[in-house]
C-alpha cells in the first residue's frame, strides 16, 4: 500500500530521485511500460488533482487496486474491474466502493489522454447502489453541547486552544479541514465583529461572522495564550502542543487526527457517550440552528454547500421527532 505524504497528500516517492528509479515505488503494471507511463501517473497525482485529501484518497484507491490486480496495464478489462468491486463490497460501504471505483476511472481516463491505454476498462462498471436522504453523523444536542464546554477548564492554555477550536467547529459549520488550516491573518474585525476566512474545498474562500461566544472564546485563546506570542500573519491559529515540555505550543499547526484524538478525549472528559468526531459539530450545529427556526437556505449559505439537498443531509430533527413516536409505545 502507497505511503501519502500528510501535509500535500502526495504519493510518498522520493522527488530528488530521477523517474526511472523512482519507478521503484510504483506498482509494477505502470512501471513496466517505462517513462511516460511513470510520468504520467505521477501527474495524475500531483499537477491533476489539486485537494490533498483528495489526492489522499485516490492514492490509497489506486495502489489497492493494482495491489490486487497482478495483470498488465492492457490487459486489464471491465470483467477484471467488476470482480474487483465485488470484493471490495465485501470489505467496504458502498460510498468507499464508489470512491475506488471514481478513482481508477478518473485514472485510466487521463492515462488514456496521455495515450498510455486505448479504452478505460472501469466506463462499463457500474458501482453499488446508495441512495442517501439523511446523513449518519452523530449529533449532540443543546444540552451536551453545553455540557462540553462547561467541562472544559479554561484556566489552561490547552483548554483555552481546544475551547476555541471546539467552538469555531460548532458555530460555523466549519469542515476540520478548513478549520485546521486557519492562520492568525484569518482572524479579522469586520464590522465591529469578529470574522474569520475559510479555505475551502476547490480552492474557494468563505468568510463568515463569529457567534458572539465564539468571539468571546477566540478572543480569550488569542490573549491568554502561547499563541499570543506567534504574531506572523501566516502563523497556523490552532497549534499542536509538545509532549514532555510542560505542555508547550509547537508553532506547529495542528493536523486533522490529532483535532480528532483532542474532540474524542474531551468528549469522555465530559461523559458523554456519543462516539462521534470532528464532523460531528457540523451537524450538531446546522441541527440546532434549524430547530431554532433557521432557514435551510441560510444555513446552506453559513455551510458553504453548493446545493441545499447536501444541507438537508444534516438536518436530524426528525430523529428526536422518531424518538419521541417511540416512546408512545407503552405497555
Amino acid at each position: 500500500m502507497v505511503k501519502v505524504d500528510q501535509k500535500t497528500g502526495l504519493p510518498a516517492i522520493p522527488r530528488s530521485l530521477p523517474i526511472d528509479v523512482r519507478t521503484a515505488g510504483l506498482p509494477v503494471a505502470i512501471a513496466d511500460l517505462g517513462e511516460d507511463a511513470t510520468f504520467r501517473f505521477l501527474e495524475f497525482f500531483t499537477a491533476n488533482i489539486r485537494n490533498k485529501n483528495t489526492r489522499s484518497a485516490y492514492a490509497r484507491a489506486v495502489w489497492k487496486f493494482f495491489d490486487s490486480c497482478p495483470l498488465a496495464l492492457h490487459d486489464i478489462t471491465s470483467v477484471h474491474i467488476a470482480a474487483y468491486v465485488e470484493k471490495l463490497g465485501e470489505e467496504y460501504a458502498p460510498p468507499t466502493v464508489k470512491q475506488h471505483l471514481a478513482a481508477l476511472r478518473m485514472l485510466f481516463d487521463f492515462l488514456i489522454i496521455g495515450q498510455i491505454m486505448p479504452t478505460n476498462p472501469a466506463h462499463a462498471v457500474r458501482g453499488p447502489k446508495h441512495v442517501v436522504k439523511k446523513g449518519k453523523t452523530p449529533i449532540l444536542v443543546k444540552d451536551e453541547i453545553k455540557q462540553l464546554f462547561d467541562s472544559i477548564d479554561a484556566t489552561t492554555s490547552v483548554g483555552l486552544r481546544d475551547r476555541a477550536m471546539i467552538a469555531t467547529l460548532f458555530y460555523t459549520f466549519g469542515r476540520v479541514s478548513a478549520v485546521v488550516g486557519l492562520n492568525r491573518e484569518d482572524v479579522y474585525t469586520q464590522r465591529r465583529k469578529t470574522w474569520l476566512r475559510f479555505r475551502e474545498k476547490g480552492g474557494k474562500v468563505h468568510e463568515a461572522p463569529c457567534h458572539h461566544l465564539l468571539d468571546e472564546y477566540l478572543l480569550d485563546y488569542l490573549e491568554h495564550s502561547p499563541i499570543s506570542g506567534f504574531t506572523e500573519p501566516k502563523s497556523p491559529l490552532f497549534c499542536s502542543i509538545a509532549r514532555g515540555r510542560g505542555g508547550d505550543f509547537t508553532g506547529r499547526r495542528l493536523l486533522r487526527g490529532e483535532a480528532y484524538k483532542m474532540v474524542r478525549r474531551r468528549l469522555r472528559q465530559a461523559d458523554i457517550d456519543t462516539v462521534a468526531g470532528n464532523h460531528m459539530f457540523r451537524a450538531s450545529g446546522i441541527t440546532i440552528y434549524l430547530e431554532n427556526g433557521g432557514q435551510v437556505e441560510h444555513a446552506q449559505q453559513m455551510a458553504g454547500h453548493e446545493s441545499p439537498r447536501t444541507t438537508k443531509l444534516y438536518d436530524r430533527r426528525n430523529d428526536i421527532i422518531s424518538l419521541d413516536e417511540v416512546e408512545k409505545i407503552i405497555i
